[in-house]
């Protein structure tokens, strides 16, 4: 049978939720009563080199539960959301070919978006246009490449975050292969393929207990050993303008080490930052219509849930 053909008999259980809500927590205390193997939705723990800062599971707790889509490249690779549906599918397939159940968890809502709903038709990657205006952002600067493109796409300038390069550059590459918004493109399409059949989870918290938690993260991963960490990925000769040492974490523990930051000022623009990540992922994720929400702590009632769901 094909992965194709298997898809819509295959079920998949999600937990997602914003950075430091529990979801790695909660999927461990869960999986091993339904004999589930993790595949991780996190778009930073792909990379090799990056444990502290990503929150990667433990060897430990990989060895006790496995994990499939960890430490799939080294920080100077491609990966996005078309690369992990890829490499997902066949692990999904070979993970319910032995009778296991498939837990999807992470907080990147864009990869379990395409896994679930497939990929927006069109173009595949036009790499000579990516370096066109990636050398446009190095010359001029990341919001110079958002007015780009706000003066072309002003629906796409609406929708996202003059920081994201990544999806600025994207929707101006597919502008200018379709002629076409982005964003438009994806209204119509709306991710609507149904490849799997999916219980989805959101684990929410109060906001006072998130932002209690992204703090005790945040200096849990200092405390761990982060600047080391960092210190030696970019010993490594991976230069700090790499989309994952731009990320949460490596981007201000990168400032302090080039001494533009204080090790106090980092850890408190790392805490800001993350407290606002996690609200856009709020916002992302409250508009998955699908999504179940439960509060952290009540794994019982997500358990029966999950056990309800697999059983039917």
């Amino acid at each position: 049978m094909s992965i194709a053909e298997q898809t819509d008999r295959t079920k998949l259980v999600v937990i997602t939720g914003p950075t430091g809500v529990g979801k790695t927590e909660t999927a461990l205390a869960l999986a091993g009563g339904f004999g589930a193997e993790i595949v991780s939705a996190d778009s930073m723990q792909v990379y090799r080199y990056l444990d502290i800062g990503t929150a990667k599971p433990t060897a430990a707790e990989r060895q006790r539960v496995p994990h499939h889509l960890i430490d799939c490249v080294d920080p100077d690779e491609e990966f996005n959301a078309a690369r992990f549906r890829e490499e997902a599918d066949p692990v999904i397939a070979a993970v319910a070919g032995r009778g296991g159940n498939i837990f999807v968890v992470g907080g990147t809502g864009l990869y379990i978006r395409v896994l679930l709903g497939g990929l927006l038709p069109g173009p595949g990657a036009d790499t000579a246009r990516r370096d066109h205006y990636r050398t446009l952002m190095n010359r001029n600067g990341r919001h110079h490449l958002h007015a780009l493109l706000k003066s072309r796409d002003p629906a796409a300038a609406g929708v996202i975050a003059a920081n994201d390069t990544v999806r600025i550059i994207r929707a101006l590459e597919y502008l200018d292969n379709t002629g076409q918004s982005i964003t438009e493109r994806q209204a119509v399409h709306r991710f609507g393929e149904k490849r799997y059949t999916a219980l989805l989870i959101g684990l929410t918290a109060e906001r006072e207990e998130l932002h209690a938690r992204i703090v005790r993260r945040a200096d849990a991963m200092l405390a761990a050993g982060l600047v080391e960490e960092t210190r030696s990925v970019l010993a490594r000769g991976f230069p700090e303008n790499l989309k994952p040492l731009q990320a949460l974490g490596y981007k201000h523990i990168c400032a302090y080490l080039h001494g533009r930051l204080s090790l106090a000022e980092a850890r408190e623009l790392m805490i800001r930052d993350t407290r606002r990540y996690a609200k856009r992922q709020l916002t992302w994720f409250r508009k998955e219509k699908d999504l179940i929400w439960h509060p952290r702590n009540e794994e019982e009632k997500i358990a029966a849930r999950i056990r309800d769901f697999l059983a039917g």
